[in-house]
């Protein structure tokens, strides 16, 4: 059994969006490689922007990528608004010893003397002017940690390689708010030490808050956990990632119609490389993920790559396992596709010219509904003067086997008898019975429609179709 154990820790504030994802990938493969634990922890102490509709947002957008997590005990999530009483018990520890102290300065007090270390030149840190009272005053109190006063606190990173930190650009910050609740940094290390985290992987966005929190894990006696700080993903514009550049919420990419294993695919290849690979299934990204093959640089964000990304894992998947991802999208259009070998034939045709499944849904609906819509381009093919070849066509299949073979022939012999090319025939019997002038082959797409469907469609194109499939 390997020592790694890490941790995904979202804030419960929206949606789990693709910043957010591949922190949680790149831990989850991690541990997934070396037979490590991954856990789910909610780090929701931030009452007044943390809702359960966004915890179970995030819950539903790592569920759908398929990254399982590992129970925490009893548990299948960590949730810090559950272990206050430990966090308040750590804090009566440090007390204790002496590593935190009371501090009674107000709110307007403290503001004060920011500005004016501001309008000084000098940082805005707490001056630690509570730290040696020895009174007790009837007033609300914050607890503070004790920071180191000199030194150097250094991280060998696993992203950034060795960096350092001068110590006493730490000042002596707040570990429980006047109001009694504890606050971010305390907790996170509170939780780490309590769940014996190995490794902390994560966006360096964080990299600032990582002085203070070995310093903490010091305190507490825990080993300082191996860090490493994740470049930013970024837009084609160079600036942080967000809506103006695309979706940037899981779900959204799922009612968009990309599979999950394609967006991990994505998400992996930004920031992390495997030789020249490219695409990748779910199995070879736990089997080839290094740490050591992350790169330091920022990662640029590119919606029509990964919408090829897309369309490469949508050919190659199983079509048993892209019917229930289909689903949705189908139901979407009205159709309830529970024959289940002709949609297999259809994903099968499909698949080589989708780059989503919302395009497959929509080409596969005319397989399906009695009613199809018709698009500009179809409706300009089915001029008056098509008529007649649609009318030939139908008499040449209705005592034939709906096979390749023998459509075919029959198509041959309507072209030969009207003076037409294969093409001049397809095209309106394609327009007819699909309301697209694109397709598959004419003869899969008439396969896969069947006899009763296509006799119909040809005797009435645009007019609502009342037989069984």
């Amino acid at each position: 059994m390997s020592d790694i154990r890490v941790r995904f820790a979202p804030s419960p504030t929206g949606f789990l969006h693709i910043g957010g994802a591949r922190t949680a990938l790149f831990n989850w493969l991690l541990a997934r490689h070396d037979g490590g634990k991954f856990f789910l922890r909610i780090e929701d102490t931030d009452r007044s922007r943390s809702t359960d509709v966004a915890i179970e947002a995030i819950l539903d957008g790592m569920r759908w990528l398929g990254l399982d997590w590992d129970r925490w005990g009893d548990a299948e999530t960590v949730r810090q608004t559950d272990r206050f009483d430990l966090y308040r018990a750590r804090i009566a520890e440090l007390l204790s010893r002496g590593a935190a102290y009371r501090c009674y300065c107000a709110a307007d007090e403290l503001e004060a003397r920011r500005k004016e270390a501001l309008a000084a030149g000098k940082p805005p840190r707490y001056d630690g002017r509570c730290r040696n009272r020895s009174d007790a005053p009837n007033a609300p109190a914050a607890i503070r940690f004790a920071a180191a006063a000199g030194g150097e606190i250094v991280v060998e990173d696993a992203v950034k390689g060795r960096v350092v930190f001068a110590a006493d650009a730490v000042d002596d910050f707040i570990i429980l708010r006047s109001d009694g609740t504890p606050t971010y940094n305390f907790c996170v290390v509170v939780d780490d030490v309590d769940m014996q985290i190995s490794h902390v992987i994560r966006g360096d966005d964080h990299l600032n808050n990582t002085p203070k929190q070995i310093q903490l894990y010091r305190a507490l006696g825990h080993p300082t956990p191996r860090f490493g700080h994740l470049p930013m993903i970024l837009g084609a514009d160079r600036a942080r990632l967000s809506k103006r550049h695309g979706a940037t919420a899981v779900q959204q990419y799922r009612d968009e119609g990309y599979l999950p294993d394609a967006l991990l695919n994505y998400l992996a290849r930004l920031g992390w490389a495997y030789q020249d690979q490219e695409i990748f299934t779910r199995a070879e990204l736990i089997e080839k993920f290094s740490m050591a093959s992350v790169g330091t640089s920022a990662a640029i964000f590119n919606p029509e790559k990964l919408l090829w990304v897309n369309a490469q894992h949508i050919k190659t998947s199983d079509p048993a396992l892209l019917i229930p991802l289909l689903a949705p999208h189908l139901a979407r259009l009205g159709v309830t596709a529970d024959d289940t070998a002709r949609l297999t034939k259809v994903i099968v045709a499909l698949r080589e010219r989708s780059r989503t499944l919302v395009e497959m849904a929509a080409s596969a609906a005319c397989y399906f509904l009695d009613e199809i819509p018709f698009d500009e381009k179809a409706r300009q093919c089915l001029t008056p003067e098509a008529m007649p070849i649609l009318a030939a066509v139908r008499a040449a299949l209705a005592d034939i086997p709906f096979s390749h073979e023998p459509l075919a022939a029959a198509f041959k012999a309507v072209g030969e008898a009207l003076g037409l090319k294969l093409a001049q025939v397809a095209a309106p019997v394609r327009a007819a019975v699909t309301g697209k002038t694109v397709s598959p082959g004419i003869f899969d797409v008439l396969e896969m429609l069947g006899r009763d469907r296509t006799l119909d469609r040809l005797a009435h194109p645009f007019a609502p179709q009342t037989s069984g499939p």
